[in-house]
């Protein structure tokens, strides 16, 4: 039986010059240089718009040990905070920790209210606008403030030396703010006392180191800026961070 030309070629191939697949000089057994389907690469790629979920779900893709390590910063600072956030700031902690300042502030605010109610006769009566003020107050500087600070430093063309000499993003001034936030934490705890002056006391202790942190962490992003126009940006830090704490005490610790 005679085989066919086509077979005796692929056998004299095979018996001659057969193609060795380990061979590494074998075109055949290079590794190709697009990535598969589906790869990271792909993915990294992939641009996120504002109206999509992947937008926002990247401000919370942090660790809880990150979130742990940040909150640590902001209440014993050893180095910048912006440093701490290494280019990956996030919205996981700050809302967290407004949302536990917001309920710590309303029930050791009733708590406050049902002490100064044992001396009177009245009735005592839970006052659920507590909660919608904590909620008002604490989201609403932690969000507003934070949002006229960037645009201000955006307008003058500050430039932050913790970020690589670019700008300080709006997400990063939304972090240090709602990490600065971290001591009311403890001191919503301890203000219900009937002393008021011992409550003035934990106030202005939680005064002095959240804003502390926030001039901290702040002026080396706002010296970049005209000297005149820097100082007065970190007073109106300063002055509207008392606000917030004079509000704290007279809406839940009067």
């Amino acid at each position: 039986y005679d085989s066919p030309a086509g077979s005796s070629s692929v056998c004299s191939e095979d018996n001659t010059g057969s193609t060795d697949f380990n061979d590494p000089t074998n075109p055949r057994n290079k590794p190709s240089a697009l990535p598969p389907l589906g790869s990271s690469d792909e993915g990294a790629s992939s641009k996120r718009f504002l109206w999509t979920l992947s937008f926002y779900a990247q401000f919370f893709d942090v660790d809880t040990s990150a979130v742990l390590s940040r909150c640590l910063a902001a209440l014993y600072p050893r180095t910048p905070f912006l440093d701490t956030l290494e280019g990956n700031p996030d919205l996981y902690g700050p809302f967290w920790i407004a949302t536990t300042v917001v309920f710590i502030l309303f029930i050791t605010g009733t708590i406050s209210q049902y002490l100064a109610s044992t001396h009177t006769a009245e009735h005592f009566a839970y006052n659920f606008k507590l909660l919608s003020g904590a909620a008002g107050l604490v989201y609403g500087y932690t969000l507003i403030v934070p949002v006229v600070l960037w645009g201000l430093l955006r307008w003058y063309g500050a430039a932050s030396s913790t970020s690589g000499g670019e700008r300080i993003t709006l997400v990063e001034c939304w972090a240090l703010y709602g990490y600065s936030n971290i001591i009311w934490i403890p001191v919503a705890l301890i203000s219900w006392s009937p002393i008021t002056a011992l409550n003035w006391v934990f106030v202005g202790v939680g005064l002095a180191v959240s804003g502390g942190f926030l001039v901290r962490n702040l002026w080396p992003v706002v010296s970049m800026v005209e000297k005149r126009t820097s100082r007065v940006i970190v007073v109106g830090v300063v002055l509207l961070h008392a606000g917030l704490a004079i509000a704290i005490k007279n809406l839940f610790f009067a």
